[in-house]
């Protein structure tokens, strides 16, 4: 065999290796069509459409239509009004939006995102067969961001639930939805991270994928490879307005316990402590003495909320409720929101270095949260870094606090700013010991020993917060 011959051979095994390589990786990938024809049925496209008032506009010419910019530019600001407009004056507006959701049971209940149907005159619901429909809202839970439906109709094709709770990283899931319009719309990719807590979402622990969702996808479903739902797609973090960037979805397990008592009867009730939490930082960790950073801190409290009465304090670490561990402060709302009004739980907490398990009757969350100042000179404990005063009664009234120095200057370069203590902090504790004095706050800093963090308590814009400070050597 020639050289020449030998070369050709090993390219050719090489080109047949890598198509089977190839053939391999393809065979290896999931394949939706069978799931999508399945489920598509069961899947919706919804548009609203609401009136709202707008103040009129110099540039809103005749039949609601905006001038072109060019003459606004020719015009500038002496445009006349057109006839029954003027200053002060309004008119409707319709505005309509879009989203999806997905059919639940036969008889015409319909799942998708409150915040789809916020505000919305009329609902009308898109069925895969092209009838459309006017559905009537059933109800709506904000905080899940989870909404019921209604349609008049009888065996439609509903889809099957799966147990979200089964879901595992990693694992494919797709989306069916309507995204800027276009109806069942398909798109794929895996799960990245579940139990997400998102900003002013507490009760939900988001499922996070690298599916691609636009505008319009909100309320569809999210399927695993069973073709079961497993989430409701919910939100998008991006910086381009598109899907470059991160989908978040409703468990559906969650979801579903929501639609339960929305149908049942149209509102949702969950647990309701009473506290202002935060996380337990590695530093605060070591202040409080634990070994490492897990469970919620009490930063304050209701003073006639469920957990008040039931013995729990501000500089309280919550570590478990009925047995179940609270490593992360996100976690804490879930568990007591997920226990009816009036059922007593098990809460065990981190109190001056010792644990205790208390008894506490979890409340009902109010319809609205509650909004959570004699001058004896100043004071400049050296060892902090910062300049206080004692309150007067006018402003501890307004605080609601009985004890405390308030900040008025921080040393830029000093322990207290490095802890994020600024100016305007009322000073509330330190190491757990009541603040009453300027004077009182120089004595305990005296005493504390050097080089160890120890827990500080604020009171900052309505609220209070734990820092951790870490004293310097003298």
């Amino acid at each position: 065999m020639t050289r020449m011959t030998r070369t050709l051979s090993l390219w050719v095994l090489l080109v047949v290796g890598l198509f089977a390589a190839q053939s391999a990786m393809a065979r290896e990938l999931p394949d939706f069509t069978e799931l999508v024809k399945d489920a598509a049925p069961g899947v919706v496209n919804i548009s609203t459409s609401r009136m709202v008032e707008r103040p009129d506009s110099p540039f809103r010419g005749f039949g609601n239509q905006e001038i072109p910019e060019i003459f606004r530019h020719f015009f500038g600001d002496q445009l006349p009004m057109p006839r029954g407009q003027g200053p002060g004056r309004s008119h409707s507006e319709e505005r309509q939006s879009l989203g999806s959701g997905f059919i639940i049971s036969e008889d015409g209940y319909i799942m998708t995102n409150a915040h789809v149907v916020d505000g919305a005159d009329q609902i009308l619901v898109r069925l895969n067969d092209r009838r459309e429909l006017e559905a009537e809202l059933v109800g709506a839970d904000e905080k899940t961001d989870v909404a019921v439906l209604k349609v008049e109709a009888s065996d439609l094709p509903t889809l099957e639930l799966g147990d979200s709770d089964r879901l595992e990283v990693g694992e494919w899931v797709a989306a069916i939805g309507s995204p800027f319009g276009f109806d069942h719309s398909v798109t794929s990719g895996i799960v990245s991270a579940i139990n997400r807590t998102l900003p002013r979402d507490a009760y939900v622990p988001f499922i996070q994928t690298d599916v691609a969702i636009n505008p319009g996808n909100s309320g569809g479903p999210l399927f695993n490879l069973d073709g079961e739902v497993v989430g409701i797609n919910s939100q998008i973090f991006t910086r381009s307005g598109g899907f470059m960037g991160l989908s978040f979805a409703i468990p559906i397990n969650v979801a579903m316990d929501v639609a339960d008592q929305l149908r049942s009867s149209g509102s949702v009730e969950r647990g309701w402590l009473g506290v202002m939490i935060q996380p337990v930082s590695r530093e605060l960790a070591e202040s409080f003495g634990m070994d490492n950073p897990e469970g919620a801190l009490i930063a304050d409290l209701d003073p006639e909320g469920p957990a008040a009465q039931g013995g729990l304090q501000a500089g309280d670490v919550i570590l478990s409720v009925d047995g179940e561990t609270v490593d992360r402060s996100s976690k804490l709302p879930r568990l007591i929101g997920h226990v009816s009004p009036g059922g007593d739980v098990a809460i065990t907490v981190l109190r001056d270095g010792e644990r205790q398990t208390l008894d506490v009757e979890v409340g009902e969350w109010p319809d609205s949260q509650k909004a959570g100042d004699s001058r004896d000179g100043d004071a400049s404990p050296a060892r902090l870094g910062v300049v206080v005063q004692s309150l007067d009664e006018t402003q501890r009234s307004k605080m609601e606090l009985d004890h405390g120095v308030q900040v008025t200057r921080v040393d830029p370069d000093g322990i207290a700013a490095a802890a994020g203590i600024r100016t305007g902090d009322v000073l509330v504790s330190i190491a757990h010991q009541a603040v009453e004095s300027p004077a009182q706050l120089a004595e305990l800093v005296a005493e504390l020993p050097a080089g160890s963090a120890v827990p500080v308590r604020l009171y900052r814009d309505g609220r209070s917060y734990y820092v951790a400070l870490r004293l310097a050597d003298d």
